[in-house]
């Protein structure tokens, strides 16, 4: 009997400036993928990120966080 590992690594796409956040549509820099059957993904910006942030990661979302790109976007002006 052998057995294969299958590695299953999955690249998030980034976010581009098309994507709004949900709540209030300003830019979006936070993807949480929901663990649903269909994985329903949520859009945020930083600030309505920051106000769901603890009870998305209790729910067992999935963060994909590129806040990191605000100060990056900021330093460009």
């Amino acid at each position: 009997m052998s057995t294969t590992t299958i590695d299953h690594t999955v690249t998030a796409a980034e976010l581009t400036r098309q994507d709004r956040c949900d709540r209030c549509g300003a830019q979006a820099y936070v993807k949480a993928t929901l663990p649903t059957a269909d994985g329903m993904d949520l859009l945020f910006c930083g600030h309505h990120f920051r106000a769901h942030e603890l009870k998305l990661v209790a729910a067992g979302a999935t963060i994909h966080d590129e806040r990191h790109r605000i100060d990056e976007q900021l330093s460009e002006r």
